[in-house]
């Protein structure tokens, strides 16, 4: 109730128009749908993270930041710290300070709404990147300029392919679910899934959230084991909680790679460590490096390009094939 309110004040604030730093209003006085973006040599960016906790959220970062300084455009960074409140409050910080365009990594789909519905009154571009938000409260080309991220769903689908080949159709599951409300744990759960029903054979025991944490992942992998002894399957929608999950497996006595398979999504270099120790299936790659791809996106939107609601990152997979010569290029 208290987000509907939210965003209805927000929409009525839409109405009465603004104008952001390096934005271009309507001749009446209201912002395009979604804001338009003044050409510049440099552009003042906002870029609000959602957390520093793990490899994957640090090595973004930095590709943000470089791109940024590459450019020699002044970079606004925040880190909520995990905190959907907080991010909120980073996005009206940028608006403050009047930064011609904001990139947004959404703690979940949900949360950040107010803040894209803000930035937008402001007549400031928001572009998502890694995650998404919920469409039916907010549209890309609309309420913000468009969405850079992976395919979740397929991400999914791909470790249970590989998984169903590696079990031949039979194994006893247990999923490790990232941040609840989080796009890529939703779409992560339903890819794969989805993909498993198709086995008769292949049973999910037990899906639990593991905060895309791996401690968490690790004290969650360490419960579930204690009810399903018998799994032999751990699919973890991120390295981080893959590599906690191979901590408590080995805590249990078991064999990782040998006993319990464990497969995962990020392509970090534990995970390929992992992989090349014999301790973990695959990985399919989620790449973080989108210091490039956001600010050609920026130049392109300037200069009047029409972009797709959803900008496709393409990723690889990682298994004992190739992970070693994949290591290098890691994070």
């Amino acid at each position: 109730m208290l987000l509907s309110l939210l965003i209805c004040a927000v929409l009525a604030a839409c109405g009465a128009g603004g104008s952001g730093g390096g934005s271009t209003a309507n001749s009446g006085g209201g912002c395009a749908s979604p804001p338009k973006l003044a050409k510049k040599d440099h552009y003042k960016v906002g870029f609000s993270q959602n957390a520093s906790n793990n490899p994957w959220r640090l090595a973004e970062t930095a590709s943000i930041k470089e791109e940024a300084s590459k450019r020699g455009d002044t970079l606004v960074y925040t880190d909520a710290a995990n905190s959907g409140d907080k991010q909120v409050s980073d996005v009206q910080s940028m608006i403050a300070q009047k930064v011609d365009v904001i990139l947004l990594a959404p703690i979940t789909e949900k949360a950040l709404i107010p803040a894209v519905l803000q930035a937008k009154a402001a007549c400031i571009p928001v572009i998502l990147i890694d995650r998404d938000v919920d469409h039916t409260l907010a549209s890309p080309n609309k309420d913000y300029v468009t969405f850079i991220g992976s395919d979740f769903v397929q991400q999914g689908k791909r470790v249970a392919d590989w998984m169903i080949q590696a079990t031949g159709g039979k194994a006893k599951i247990i999923e490790l679910e990232g941040t609840t409300g989080a796009s890529p744990a939703i779409l992560r759960k339903k890819g794969f899934d989805d993909e498993v029903k198709s086995q008769s054979g292949m049973q999910i025991l037990a899906s639990q959230d593991g905060d895309f944490n791996r401690d968490t992942g690790r004290k969650v992998m360490a419960t579930l084991l204690q009810a399903h002894p018998d799994v032999t399957v751990v699919y973890a929608h991120n390295d981080e909680m893959a590599i906690g999950a191979i901590a408590a497996l080995k805590a249990a006595g078991k064999h990782p790679g040998k006993d319990v398979i464990v497969a995962s999504i990020d392509g970090e270099k534990d995970a390929l460590n992992a992989i090349i120790n014999g301790e973990e299936g695959t990985t399919v790659q989620s790449s973080p490096f989108f210091g490039p791809v956001s600010f050609q996106t920026i130049d392109q939107y300037a200069g009047g390009t029409k972009l797709a609601d959803w900008i496709v990152v393409k990723d690889m997979q990682f298994t004992k094939d190739n992970a070693k010569e994949n290591l290098p290029n890691s994070f």
